[in-house]
């Protein structure tokens, strides 16, 4: 880690923290030339792989924007979505993986869009998932009342509350 001031090739880390969000540690560092104090935010790189074989780092807000037209019309907040992006992050950097397909990332969004909004998640489900019938759309409705009939037995499942 270069100097900010000094340039010199060299610092040492006087206090690591973890950032509130858990995904990134800002470290204290102190030049041993020139003795100035600087911090750095360090965080693991997560790539992802597009279709076409492009490569391009992970954003939430593509997450959001993704989301968002299946969100249109329905009782979601920009705050729902920014902590539907973060929970989808965290799926995807809890993979391990530094690089991951982009189909990947659209699983990861399936779950917590379903607890989210079920009316966005079949929108999104059926184009992601490329419903071509009506018994596709059948099928993932049928699963949804199956989860409701569930919780309707079991109350201590957790609601969508």
């Amino acid at each position: 880690m270069h100097c900010p001031f000094c340039r010199h090739g060299d610092s040492r880390v006087i206090d690591s923290r973890t950032s509130d969000d858990g995904l990134s540690i800002r470290r204290r560092r102190q030049c041993p030339e020139c003795g100035k104090r600087f911090s750095t935010v360090e965080t693991a790189s997560l790539n992802v792989i597009k279709r076409s074989g492009a490569v391009e780092p992970f954003t939430r807000d593509k997450v959001v924007l993704g989301v968002r037209k299946a969100c249109q019309g329905r009782p979601v907040t920009d705050a729902d979505l920014a902590v539907l992006a973060q929970k989808v992050e965290e799926a995807v950097r809890q993979t391990g993986l530094s690089q991951i397909d982009a189909n990947e990332i659209g699983l990861a969004t399936l779950g917590p869009l379903r607890e989210l909004d079920e009316v966005a998640y079949l929108r999104f489900a059926s184009v992601y998932q490329a419903f071509d019938s009506l018994e596709d759309f059948e099928s993932a409705i049928a699963s949804l009342r199956a989860d409701h009939a569930d919780r309707a037995v079991d109350p201590a499942a957790p609601s969508e509350e």
